[in-house]
């Protein structure tokens, strides 16, 4: 399996439940790598956080429940609904990437509500031509303070 089994797959999950039932029994590794998070960060050549502020890795289900207080870095993971259209404003930017790490890699980044449409745009055309997609990406409001 690939993807990013320490932060949100739910594979480790579904085999301990089948080793549970006892019907089978086998043994598997998890190979540590590159989460697409750390991909991310380093693809747009940014931290996930700034000096002495948190970062918050969520969904994009949670996140459209809110932005996180206290929060100013916040990296989405499992988005379908583009949640990080609703926070299209002058004071946030946003570093996001479809398939991370690999030839089809896609980048941008900049100004939230400048950035959103293309995100947008590029994200349809690729998940028609693919199929799917596998997106991750930071909000980082300005600072607050």
């Amino acid at each position: 399996m690939w993807g990013d089994p320490s932060l949100y797959d739910s594979t480790l999950g579904i085999l301990e439940e089948v080793l549970e039932r006892g019907a089978v029994a086998f043994e598997y590794d998890v190979v540590p790598g590159i989460s697409s998070v750390s991909a991310l960060a380093a693809r747009h050549r940014t931290g996930l956080t700034r000096v002495a502020r948190p970062v918050q890795i969520t969904t994009g289900r949670r996140l459209a429940e809110g932005f996180p207080a206290d929060v100013d870095d916040v990296v989405v993971m499992l988005d379908a609904h583009q949640t990080f259209r609703q926070y299209a404003r002058e004071d946030a930017d946003i570093y996001w990437g479809a398939y991370l790490g690999t030839p089809d890699e896609i980048l941008v980044s900049g100004p939230i509500a400048e950035a959103s449409p293309r995100i947008e745009r590029l994200r349809a055309e690729a998940r028609a031509r693919k199929g799917w997609i596998m997106d991750t990406y930071l909000l980082r409001l300005h600072s607050r303070d």
